[in-house]
């Protein structure tokens, strides 16, 4: 209820509830202003400075941040070398590796190729021997029994004749 003067001279009780509402809160936003102002002036002067400084901290970070980003791209850059180094090493050390295990397997088939080879001459000359020791021994036995037998004289021609053919066949050299 609010007292107001009334237009015959005197206060009493004004029944006009939109004025009256009117009346009482421009009477509460003056006290408001009045008593709260400083403070709420106060208070929103720090509320600025305090975002003020949550913006210059946030675009300190956001600094921070996008120096992190690029050493970290440096970084990525950097191991990005690395790792392309580590695959052309191990290229390299593949290739050098099969090199040399191509070069050892074709050393190894050279010397098992001579040892076939020697192999094959040592059953060859074995096999040589064998045969001319059977043809030597088949002769030697031959010969035996014609010796025990005896030379007849038709036997005794024949060697006469190749001893004579040879004879004639030998032509001494002269030595200068």
């Amino acid at each position: 209820m609010v007292f107001l003067p009334l237009g015959h001279g005197g206060f009493g009780i004004n029944t006009n509830i939109f004025e009256t509402n009117i009346i009482n809160l421009a009477a509460v936003v003056g006290i408001v202003v009045s008593f709260v102002g400083n403070n709420l002036s106060a208070l929103l002067e720090d509320r600025k400075k305090t975002i003020l400084s949550n913006l210059e901290e946030a675009n300190q970070r956001a600094l921070e941040a996008q120096e992190k980003l690029n050493k970290a791209k440096a970084n990525l850059e950097l191991a990005k070398k690395k790792a392309q180094e580590i695959r052309e090493e191990g290229i390299a050390r593949a290739t050098s590796e099969i090199n040399t295990v191509v070069s050892q397997h074709e050393l190894r088939l050279a010397k098992l190729d001579e040892f076939k080879n020697e192999t094959v001459q040592f059953y060859q000359q074995k096999a040589f021997k064998e045969a001319y020791l059977y043809v030597v021994s088949r002769i030697m036995t031959r010969v035996r029994e014609r010796l025990n037998r005896g030379l007849d004289s038709t036997y005794h021609v024949v060697v006469n004749n190749f001893y004579v053919s040879r004879f004639t066949e030998y032509s001494p050299k002269s030595k200068a």
